[in-house]
């Protein structure tokens, strides 16, 4: 009897020895679903990284589309240290002029969310400009009518019904890029409908919700939603001072300014504001002020707040510095601001991996070590 009991001992330790090696050696899941790397229930992300200009603001197409963003991105930027990728997607390329879905584009959608699984990584799919809708565009047709805000549900409608496959733990909806209403109150009772879109079918899923005007710390106290849904995460954008992140930017209303800029202190010199035409003085002036990290640290106090009002977690979705300012300050910037999201335990994406000005590699998928070693240890 003896001799029996340890030879069953025996045979059910090698057959738990079993389980453990073929639990270890199974190659990752490839429909999509999370693997083994996956261990948290929940939606939690602490450190992530925009993947921008690929499915969102590009006209690339084809294979100079499918080729931009590839499988050796996700693994380079889970080598790093990252836990999540942020995936921009746009109506016009995710969805035709009658709406009908762009099979391609989202067969790209699926395969960006599985590598992220199979490397260990979670993935914010951000609706991000809409035909009706663009953060820097004067018309906005989405605020006024009816048909457009229909629109903008069936593609929440659309998205769910193709993403609703993943896990929670894996995959978290931002309902709208940066809105931009005239009154904030018109983007309240937007949010309200559209996340009734998503919890008909998707009680569960984290869904990203920020504030009105290029999500704004400013705006953050206009913001209201549902108090019961504790399955929310509200997001923020940091760009401040903008003198100093989007200097000589071509796209925006500073971009003729070429004198000096600074950070920490004061961004700009009144001596360099000299000789500027009227409007662009007027504009930088308005960037005239001084900034340490103490200053930016109390601009995040205003999302934290609400965040506490509501009890949930808070999430810097975007926040970067265009490469053109010199590097001294603009490390020192990205080394102030990481300090404070994470001091305030507030997750964070910085854009972005590989734009012209903003990436942590250039456009040869080359590291900007100084930026990574700074953002990431």
């Amino acid at each position: 009897m003896i001799q029996l009991q340890k030879r069953t001992s025996v045979i059910t330790q090698f057959i738990f020895l079993l389980v453990i090696l073929i639990l270890a050696f199974t190659p990752p899941q490839k429909d999509g679903q999370e693997t083994l790397l996956l261990n948290d229930q929940k939606f939690v992300v602490k450190r992530g990284v925009n993947i921008s200009h690929w499915l969102s603001q590009s006209n690339r197409r084809g294979k100079k589309r499918e080729i931009f963003f590839q499988e050796k991105d996700v693994a380079f930027i889970a080598a790093q240290g990252y836990d999540h990728i942020r995936i921009p997607i746009d109506e016009e390329q995710m969805w035709d002029e009658n709406g009908n879905k762009e099979k391609i584009a989202f067969k790209l959608l699926h395969k960006g969310i599985r590598w992220a699984s199979e490397h260990g990584l979670r993935v914010v799919v951000d609706l991000h400009i809409l035909r009706s809708h663009h953060f820097n565009e004067a018309e906005k047709p989405l605020w006024t009518d009816e048909a457009e805000q229909e629109k903008f549900f069936q593609c929440w409608r659309d998205l769910s019904a193709e993403l609703m496959r993943y896990p929670n733990r894996l995959v978290a909806y931002e309902l709208m890029n940066e809105p931009v209403a005239d009154d904030p109150e018109d983007w309240n009772r937007l949010v309200t409908k559209c996340l009734n879109v998503v919890r008909a079918n998707e009680p569960e899923r984290t869904v990203v919700i920020g504030s009105n005007l290029w999500q704004s710390v400013h705006t953050f106290d206009d913001l209201r939603i549902p108090e019961n849904d504790k399955n929310i995460l509200l997001s923020f954008h940091f760009y401040i001072p903008f003198i100093i992140t989007h200097y000589r930017t071509g796209w925006t209303d500073i971009k003729d300014y070429n004198g000096p800029v600074k950070y920490p202190g004061l961004t700009v010199e009144g001596q360099d504001l000299e000789n500027l035409p009227r409007e662009l003085y007027d504009r930088i002036k308005r960037e005239q002020k001084h900034y340490t990290i103490d200053s930016l640290d109390i601009l995040m106090q205003l999302p934290l707040k609400k965040a506490k009002q509501y009890n949930l977690p808070l999430y810097c979705g975007e926040w970067g510095y265009y490469m053109l300012t010199p590097e001294e300050s603009r490390l020192k910037w990205y080394e102030d601001v990481k300090a404070c999201l994470e001091k305030n335990n507030i997750g964070w994406a910085n854009w972005d991996y590989k734009g012209k000005g903003f990436g942590i590699v250039d456009e040869k998928r080359n590291p900007r070590e100084k930026l990574v070693k700074v953002l990431l240890d």
